[in-house]
């Protein structure tokens, strides 16, 4: 472990150890002003480390060389996940202003670490006697993975061309997170003010008591609308004035586009340009075949194959789902074609009449702490985990909460932080993240600090915090996220937790939304906030028949953003022209609306251009044939059925990134998977029978 600088700053927390419980991040003793000198004290740690590795005597071995650089860096990996996960969750310009100047710092450090050729030549020593050494699967796992590591980051790069790639990364690294910063500020810019009620016909009266609150802690009169997903989504689905729901779409598909300090454009141009430029330097055709190389799909033809052959089995049902939409906008008086800013509005009509069921007749029944106590019984019952609420834990907002995780013999195994709802501080969507990952060490177990945020309905003045049906599944699915986190059983923290393929990650996510609609996990939660009524059992019918309503749709909305994934990062050139033109054609196939011009949903990606989803957004794809595929086995065993769940623990949930994930889900599963299950679950596959 550790060992703090005795002439450190004695006041900077960083710099002692944790007096919190768990040894938890003291969130309520750091100041903007510890960050600089705990990330330079780390640096400067890590690097005494590292020459240690390198002037050893002794000969390199497994652990003289890997596993001491493994445990390398334990401040400044804390420092950064403190600061990176604030970032995104609780920001300021202070915090924002300190990134820009830090990021170049901190990739120059990695850069140093992995372009030292001393330091590569000695994991080489103990690579390239891999096959003598008697390693155990996850000792081989990380000394593949470290070799490659390097060699990735160009540790065989001449001396030249190594500084060229040093450059490359620093760039890359400030301009990915001003990408995210633009996006968050441009946001945050937009307000839609509306004083006039008889221009808010069709919202209910929840969502305007809460629009209204938001407008008066503005200073301003009437409601007032902005782009986070609490205020945008039910807009669109309820607002009758069609004028204002093309307002609404325009401005949240226009982010980052209409000039000025954040326009994101050559942006884009930039880090694709850079990307393309890292990807040839290590002897690949573009960044697509350099990121996949260490990918479940391996090479693009395999992501292009996946992604063709779901939208040919979805697009032929989409194409109908949209003609329904259009003849219900007809009948009910629509003299137009249905335009991106109708879809959710007639779509949600339409489900209504077909299925009589809705946000607002559901909502009630999702009030926020009783489904925490649903998703949490969820672990409960598949795995015995229990979940305590500790006040003594610092957190690092008045809105986030810590809980103590134990399992069902009482061993404390994670701490869990949650934060629910949107704020001007907080990127939007919703993520699972971890300020100390799993690991152990001298035959101690160092449990994990996991973390779930999201962007949830505020309650109101009247009403608690009652989620939507989607929220709901959102919750779900960053919990299963949050469980590979706190299962994690491993050795080595690089390996732990959700530190897998980016193409795997989201099968311990997305197998969780399958509970959303079983009768049998609601009714251990969903009751109506006023009465304690269960969710009526018609509701649930309602809920199970609704499922697949519009589900082609969706899945070509999905496939259009890993198609223009795709095209960004197969560029085989710098690309120079407009950003629209080449989004219009990188997606064309899958779209099923009209076309709108002049609007563009690259300069807002986060996740592919400021998230870790570059030429990986064909991901969520690819895990949805997993999780489909493993739920079967649940759905024939029972949904809370304890054997597969430990069998879905122990070969997944817990080994991370120790074994190839085909491997771990073959073991699992008992064979590879196909997409029948999915086309199942979505009913495309009945539609092609008949």
């Amino acid at each position: 472990m550790t060992v703090f600088n005795a002439a450190a700053n004695a006041k900077n927390p960083f710099f002692s150890p944790f007096n919190t419980p768990h040894q938890t991040i003291p969130f309520d003793k750091i100041k903007i002003e510890h960050y600089k000198p705990a990330f330079l004290e780390g640096i400067k740690q890590q690097n005494e480390e590292i020459e240690a590795i390198i002037n050893n005597p002794q000969s390199p071995t497994f652990d003289n060389t890997i596993v001491a650089l493994e445990h390398s860096g334990e401040l400044l990996s804390v420092v950064s996940a403190t600061f990176f996960n604030l970032l995104s969750a609780e920001t300021s310009d202070e915090l924002e202003t300190l990134s820009l100047e830090m990021s170049p710092i901190l990739t120059e450090h990695e850069n140093n670490i992995s372009l030292n050729e001393n330091l590569f030549n000695r994991i080489k020593v103990v690579y390239e006697q891999k096959d003598k050494l008697n390693l155990t699967p996850e000792q081989q796992m990380l000394l593949k993975k470290t070799y490659n590591g390097f060699v990735r980051s160009g540790a065989n790069l001449s001396n030249a061309d190594k500084e060229i790639y040093r450059q490359l990364s620093s760039e890359l690294s400030t301009l990915t997170l001003q990408f995210g910063q633009n996006v968050l500020k441009e946001t945050n810019l937009y307000q839609l003010n509306i004083t006039d009620k008889n221009l808010l016909k069709g919202l209910p009266e929840d969502f305007l008591e809460s629009s209204a609150a938001l407008s008066k802690d503005k200073g301003k009169a009437g409601w007032l609308f902005n782009l986070t997903a609490p205020s945008y989504i039910p807009f669109m689905k309820y607002a009758e004035n069609r004028d204002l729901r093309k307002e609404l779409y325009i401005a949240y598909n226009t982010k980052c586009m209409a000039g000025g300090e954040f326009d994101n454009r050559d942006i884009i141009k930039k880090i694709t340009a850079l990307r393309l430029q890292v990807a040839q330097l290590m002897g690949h055709q573009d960044f697509a075949a350099y990121v996949l190389e260490n990918r479940m799909a391996e090479n693009e033809k395999n992501v292009y194959n996946l992604l063709d052959e779901l939208l040919k089995a979805y697009k032929p049902t989409a194409l109908q789902e949209y003609q329904e939409v259009q003849d219900y906008a007809t009948k009910t008086g629509a003299d137009f074609a249905v335009m991106p800013w109708d879809w959710s509005y007639y779509s949600e009509k339409l489900k209504n009449e077909k299925f009589n069921i809705n946000d607002e007749l559901l909502k009630p029944y999702f009030e926020l702490e009783k489904v925490k106590k649903g998703v949490f019984g969820l672990a409960t019952q598949l795995y015995g985990l229990q979940f305590r609420k500790n006040d003594k834990i610092p957190v690092y907002s008045k809105e986030a909460e810590a809980f103590e995780v134990f399992d069902a013999n009482g061993k404390f195994m994670a701490v869990l932080y949650t934060d629910f709802h949107s704020r001007e501080s907080k990127r939007s969507g919703a993520w699972m993240t971890e300020f100390k990952g799993q690991k152990k060490i001298n035959g101690v177990d160092y449990r994990p600090q996991i973390s779930v945020v999201m962007n949830f309905t505020r309650p109101t003045k009247t009403k608690p915090a009652l989620l939507t049906y989607d929220e709901v599944n959102t919750f779900l699915h960053e919990f299963g996220h949050a469980l590979h986190g706190m299962l994690s059983d491993v050795t080595y923290e690089s390996l732990s937790g959700t530190n897998v393929y980016r193409d795997f990650v989201e099968l311990p996510s997305q197998i969780m939304e399958n509970w959303m609609s079983e009768k049998e996990f609601l009714d251990e939660f969903a009751e109506h906030y006023k009465t304690g009524e269960k969710l009526p059992i018609e509701y649930i019918q309602k809920i199970k028949v609704a499922e697949n309503f519009n589900v082609a749709y969706a899945c070509l909305r999905q496939l259009s953003f890993g198609y223009l994934d795709m095209a960004w990062h197969t560029l085989k050139k710098p690309y120079e022209d407009d950003v629209i033109t080449f989004e219009t054609e990188a997606w064309k196939d899958t779209q099923v609306l009209p076309k709108v011009d002049n609007i563009c949903m690259s300069t807002a990606f986060n996740h592919i251009f400021s998230g870790g989803y570059a030429a990986g957004y064909y991901s969520y794809k690819w895990a949805e044939v997993l999780d489909a595929d493993a739920f079967s086995v649940f759905k024939k065993n029972g949904i809370f059925d304890k054997k597969t769940a430990a069998s879905f623990r122990d070969n997944i949930l817990s080994k991370g990134g120790t074994e190839p994930p085909m491997t771990l889900y073959v073991r699992f599963r008992g064979q590879e998977p196909t997409i029948d299950g999915l086309l199942e679950r979505t009913g495309i596959k009945k539609n092609q029978i008949k």
